[in-house]
């Protein structure tokens, strides 16, 4: 599980049989990946128009899981009071 200023935004499965990570993501952007690829799936265990989990698939590149991950993180870091967001990352 990753956090930034406690708040999680990537969480990252420890089985090497199952390759998932699971991230935040705006809900219309979140259906539109779900509807687009077979192997992302609404979050698992968590709100599910807020979070995506991501699989291993066709059309699943390592832009699109970075870009995941980034949208994630800057969606955890713009809810955080200005005062507890991270200079840097």
């Amino acid at each position: 599980m990753y956090k930034v200023a406690g708040k999680v935004f990537l969480i990252v499965t420890d089985d090497p049989d199952e390759q998932i990570i699971t991230v935040k993501c705006e809900p219309e952007h979140a259906r539109a990946l779900v509807h687009r690829h077979a192997s992302i799936t609404p979050g698992r265990y968590l709100d599910k128009r807020h979070w995506i989990s991501l699989g291993p698939g066709p059309g699943i590149t390592e832009r699109l899981v970075t870009d995941a991950v980034d949208d994630s993180y800057d969606l955890a870091v713009d809810r955080l009071p200005q005062r507890d967001r991270p200079r840097t990352r």
